[in-house]
């Protein structure tokens, strides 16, 4: 496919950037969010929850509490995001329902509307208006036009809940166990499962980085030191109201 030519090629003739320079990641998709805060929370979370059963119980009690931790979190987890996604789209059609009645209401007020919004992105009055009349060929895609340019969003991009849930639900179960494989392997002291969670909380920092092509030293530190402040933070509080009861 030929490269732009100063405008002799064809549109359909021309390559587009994502196929000659760069590509973009899907980022409506709802999985990498929900599957991230799933494997953060998990790690932080239930690590967090074994140091401060640890501070004053046996293994057998932390192994139990871990389990627990990590269904009750990953079901809790899933059932989140799921209703809060679908919760978001369906707002979303509610406002495609909203506009739908504004274009049958007030056909001529959207046009006007829309030229408006053409002009403010720097086009003149004049193609600023042809661009609105044949945008408004299609009522469909008008629709999504103008929500795209009103709120931001796209109502045929919208992210799926069950997908959320399911990343959610998996992510933060793999977070959640990490601290408790040396318990399962027969550990019997706090600092293998601690050692575990660091090492997990570095990982995902990393690969979150890398997902947004930030710095991963940067990305795992900063979990890490979040990380860290919870699981001190919990550990403190079990001792103090273990040897309180």
């Amino acid at each position: 496919m030929p490269e732009y030519d100063g405008g002799t090629a064809q549109p359909s003739e021309v390559a587009l950037p994502h196929e000659i320079d760069h590509s973009h990641a899907d980022v409506t998709g709802g999985w990498l969010r929900a599957a991230t805060f799933g494997a953060m929370d998990g790690l932080v979370s239930n690590t967090a929850l074994i140091a401060g059963v640890a501070a004053t119980a046996s293994a057998q009690t932390v192994v139990l509490s871990g389990v627990a931790g990590l269904l009750a979190g990953s079901f809790s987890m899933a059932l989140g995001e799921y209703t809060s996604v679908t919760t978001a789209n369906e707002q979303i059609d509610s406002e495609v329902r909203a506009e739908r009645l504004a274009f049958e209401r007030h056909p001529h007020a959207e046009k006007v509307e829309l030229i408006a919004m053409l002009m403010d992105m720097g086009m003149t009055e004049e193609t600023a208006g042809r661009a609105a009349e044949e945008i408004h060929l299609d009522e469909d895609k008008a629709v999504h036009f103008h929500l795209s340019q009103e709120l931001g969003v796209d109502p045929r991009e919208k992210p799926s809940a069950m997908v959320a849930a399911v990343s959610s639900f998996l992510m933060f179960a793999v977070g959640a166990i990490i601290p408790l494989l040396p318990y399962l392997f027969g550990a019997q002291a706090l600092w293998p499962g601690l050692v575990f969670g660091g090492v997990g909380l570095l990982v995902a920092g990393a690969v979150a980085a890398r997902f947004t092509k930030g710095s991963l030293w940067f990305g795992a530190g900063r979990q890490l030191v979040f990380g860290v402040v919870a699981i001190a933070a919990t550990y403190l509080v079990g001792m103090l109201v273990g040897h309180a009861l």
